[in-house]
């Protein structure tokens, strides 16, 4: 199973508005997000604490729903 960050970058599009589109943009450049990580609990934590970059978790929790439903 891929990770969260992993499939969060195929959400990437420099050009795009969308949410998940800039916080997949800007979690590109974040050095410290934990890439290998699938677990909700530590990557919510994570950004809670340190993205200043995501005016919103219910984007993230977008996001998240979105892994989950395209896990294979």
């Amino acid at each position: 199973m891929n990770s969260f960050y992993h499939f969060l970058m195929t959400e990437r599009n420099p050009k795009s508005t969308d949410a998940i589109a800039q916080f997949a943009n800007n979690a590109f450049y974040d050095q410290s997000f934990p890439k290998q990580s699938n677990e909700y609990e530590e990557i919510s934590e994570y950004l809670e604490e340190n993205a200043s970059y995501l005016p919103s978790m219910t984007i993230f929790d977008e996001a998240w729903e979105n892994y989950k439903n395209n896990k294979h």
